[in-house]
């Protein structure tokens, strides 16, 4: 059985278990380890354990980060800032439709990794080829969501606070309204949409699924939410855009009497018509 730690490379990143192959690591300390994104420096934050998986293959700590690999991580991020700087540049230079979020250099500079977000799939081959041609390496171009660009960027809510993604959250829950109306909160996109512009991740904090009002719901319930008619117009909010029309319903055979047909008013009007063009004749001089 393998001995292994859990290494985190980013605040609120996710942790990923390396092999200790017989070094003397703590929990706290910074480690040389290569990802699938390259060799980079990352922070022990699970102490050594054993691991009953054998046939999982765990890649293995390179070694204890050194004052060379800590002043090299320094002069990569005048790396980094040079690489956004010129980046920015050659998308507004070719018209881009997309947004640079962050730059990210690997500990021996043999990878730049790009960070952007964009609405639609984008053709940036033009763009890699500017970007090798300058820094002569290898050059990955990475398109994030909105909620993994609100992370990277960081804000305050409208708590006050910072963002729960950048000071605790390692994943992202999926979130729908539903969370927001079983806490009877007012349903203004205004007050439920993060910085991101999507509901906000603190909407399940204090949401239960097993909770006893949800077991005596119907399962409709569960799948519509947006059934009953809210008295304040303009501040629905929809949880999916793509949810399809609502149904049409159908003729019920217990409906009442039918509603009196027009065809007596008609009759009424051609009446009318006929007295007046009666009268009008009746009012014409006699011929000479």
């Amino acid at each position: 059985m393998p001995d292994v730690i859990g290494v985190r490379f980013k605040p609120c990143g996710k942790i990923y278990d390396f092999e200790i192959d017989g070094l003397e690591v703590n929990k706290g300390d910074l480690v040389v380890v290569e990802s699938e994104l390259g060799v980079n420096i990352g922070n022990v934050v699970i102490e050594r354990r054993a691991v009953e998986d054998t046939e999982k293959k765990f890649k293995r700590i390179i070694r204890k980060a050194t004052e060379e690999d800590l002043s090299q991580k320094e002069e990569n991020r005048k790396l980094e800032a040079e690489a956004r700087e010129y980046c920015i540049e050659r998308i507004m230079a070719r018209g881009l439709p997309m947004k640079l979020i962050s730059t990210e250099a690997t500990l021996d500079k043999k990878r730049i990794i790009f960070y952007f977000t964009a609405e639609k799939r984008i053709d940036f081959r033009e763009l890699v080829k500017d970007l090798a041609s300058k820094f002569k390496t290898r050059i990955e171009m990475r398109q994030i969501g909105v909620r993994d660009s609100a992370r990277i960027v960081g804000n305050l809510g409208i708590c006050g606070r910072e963002l729960c993604c950048t000071k605790f959250l390692t994943s992202f829950e999926p979130i729908s309204i539903k969370m927001a109306k079983k806490q009877e909160l007012v349903l203004n996109t205004g007050k439920l949409s993060g910085a991101c512009g999507r509901l906000m991740c603190c909407l399940g904090f204090e949401y239960s699924e097993s909770s006893p009002e949800d077991t005596a719901l119907p399962e409709i319930e569960a799948l519509s939410i947006l059934d009953e008619p809210e008295k304040e117009q303009g501040e629905l909010v929809v949880a999916s855009s793509d949810s399809g029309p609502e149904p049409v319903p159908e003729p019920r055979s217990d409906a009442g009497p039918p509603q009196p047909s027009t065809q007596p008013e008609q009759k009424r009007s051609r009446g009318k018509r006929r007295k007046w063009h009666q009268r009008k004749r009746r009012r014409k001089p006699p011929a000479k």
